[in-house]
């Protein structure tokens, strides 16, 4: 194998882990974010649980930050709570900070 073909595997495994990375960080960012948006609408556990799971769902529909922000946004209203596009966007830079560093 020639030196620059190991080169090319190694970028394709590096770009594969990176990948994986930030996959799994932003996973565990929406598990945090519905347990701030749990917390904040008095959610039972099991409800913090399968909103998570529905802000995961909506994020591999979506996979754009705005989208997940706009969702918690309108969740929050929904359920009464008074919330900015700041402030959730502050709380999404805050989890995915937590789930980068876990």
């Amino acid at each position: 194998m020639s030196g620059f073909s190991e080169r090319e595997q190694g970028f394709e495994k590096k770009l594969a882990f990176e990948g994986d990375k930030k996959f799994r960080a932003t996973a565990k960012r929406n598990k945090l974010l519905a347990q701030w948006v749990g917390a904040r609408t008095g959610m039972t556990r099991e409800q913090t649980s399968q909103y998570a799971t529905e802000l995961s769902d909506h994020d591999l529909k979506k996979p754009v930050d705005a989208d997940v922000e706009e969702k918690v946004l309108a969740d929050l209203r929904t359920r009464g709570i008074s919330s900015t596009a700041q402030e959730v966007r502050a709380e999404m830079t805050r989890c995915m900070t937590q789930a980068s560093a876990e």
